[in-house]
């Protein structure tokens, strides 16, 4: 069913296989007290975390490991004004063995990493949106 505004609201498995389709979403973080957003290249592990791959020094691993924090992927389609939109919310950690490494060494990754260590973002709150058309 529609809401006012338009939306309907997505259970949690929905939420997810809709992830598991798209290949680039964004990880929402706190760097020196204000929002900041990063488009990844991520992946969902067996248990519906979300991984994303980053190099080992980089801004991102200082400020999300241990912290709560969001991702969100989308998929729109301006014509028919449809579409979709997910968050995940939940604690990212970094992960200290090479599980993963193998889901997220894809050909549509974004950019090679060096010294790369892989993140992890439990998926302890899923909300998702779909609009369908105007």
């Amino acid at each position: 069913m529609l809401q006012n505004d338009g939306f309907r609201a997505l259970d949690r498995q929905t939420c997810l296989r809709l992830l598991a389709g798209v290949p680039v979403g964004r990880v929402v973080y706190t760097k020196q007290a204000l929002p900041a957003v990063l488009p990844v290249n991520f992946c969902l592990d067996a248990d519906s975390s979300v991984l994303l791959r980053t190099s080992a020094g980089s801004d991102l691993v200082r400020a999300i490991d241990g912290a709560v924090v969001a991702f969100e992927a989308d998929e729109f389609d301006a014509e028919t004004r449809s579409g979709w939109s997910v968050v995940v919310t939940g604690r990212a950690a970094l992960l200290t063995d090479t599980d993963g490494h193998e889901l997220l060494d894809r050909p549509d990754s974004w950019m090679p990493v060096r010294d790369d260590v892989l993140v992890r973002i439990d998926s302890e709150v899923v909300t998702g949106r779909e609009l369908t058309g105007a």
